[in-house]
Parts: structure tokens; sequence; C-alpha cells
């Protein structure tokens, strides 16, 4: 089975002054699957939550647990339940020019009959003892499920850094 990747409007970089949240609204739902690429770095000294919400739902219904590992630290994982957002990674802004690379999957995203799951790679490198690698997994399950046609992720605390981009892709299974 063949697989097409095709952008979904324009990469969206943050301009001069940064920028709290990135979003992509009117998704077509003309595809399987949604790919979102991140290459992001932070305002603060952090490492600083960034959380992802879809079609601005800020109700508690997403889920989330990651596992990470880390050059010279130790492993560690985390989970949440009856989130008003789900965890899509951390952040670092120590290191000047030096970004962090985000990859969210989003399978079957026009489902009106099941919640809609995703997972997350997630590779944070500050030229310090903390930098890691996260594999998360994220349940969005309101109440009444509708086609995902709108995705945001912003940051805790602080801003994205100018130069931060953000891609979204559609994928038809052929």
């Amino acid at each position: 089975m063949a697989t097409t990747y095709s952008q979904i409007g324009s990469t969206v970089t943050v301009g001069a002054g940064g920028s709290a949240t990135i979003s992509f609204s009117s998704i077509p739902s003309t595809y399987t699957d949604l790919v979102l690429k991140v290459s992001a770095r932070y305002s603060a000294a952090g490492p600083f939550d960034t959380r992802l919400t879809f079609n601005g739902n800020t109700s508690a219904v997403y889920a989330m647990k990651s596992v990470n590992g880390a050059g010279s630290g130790v492993p560690g994982s985390a989970s949440e339940s009856a989130g008003v957002s789900t965890w899509f990674g951390a952040v670092q802004g120590v290191t000047a020019s030096t970004f962090n690379n985000v990859e969210l999957y989003i399978p079957d995203y026009t489902s009106t009959t099941m919640a809609k799951s995703a997972s997350t790679e997630h590779v944070n490198e500050a030229n310090q003892v903390d930098a890691r690698g996260y594999l998360i997994t994220q349940l969005w399950n309101p109440s009444t499920q509708a086609v995902i046609n709108t995705i945001s992720i912003s940051v805790s605390s602080g801003t994205f850094t100018q130069y931060s981009t953000a891609t979204l892709y559609g994928i038809k299974k052929n």
C-alpha cells in the first residue's frame, strides 16, 4: 500500500517576538491520517511543558502516557488522565540556536465513532545533561466524537522563539 504525504497549508514560522501558541485550523477531512512536525525553541531556560489541544476543546477529556531516556540521566515516565490538554513534550531554551524536534502522528482523525489516539516522538537537545528523547501516547475522548479540524500547541509559560516552525501533513493511503 502506497502512502502519500501532502502538506496542508503553509509551514508556520514564528516571527520576531515569539508566539505562545502555534495553531492549524480548517484542516480538511480528505486524508486518513495527520502528521505534525515541529522544530521549536523556548524563550525561557526550561524545560517547560508544551501542551496540545484539538478543536479548541479544553474540557477534561485528554489522557497521556510517556517514557523518556537521557544520555547520562535516569530514564523516566509520566502519565496524565482527565487533562484539559495533553502533554506534547518539553521544549528547551537554554542553548542558543538549538531547536527541539517533535513529530505527532494522528491516525483516523476523521472518525466520528471513536476516541482519537496520537503518538509523539520528541527529542530535546540543550547540550547539557538533561537532553532527552520521549515517546508519548495521547488520547482525546470527548463525550461527542468529532473530526479533528484544529490542532493547537502552546507553551506553559513564555513563548516559542523566532524561527520555530511547524508543518502539518495529511496522509492518504492508496
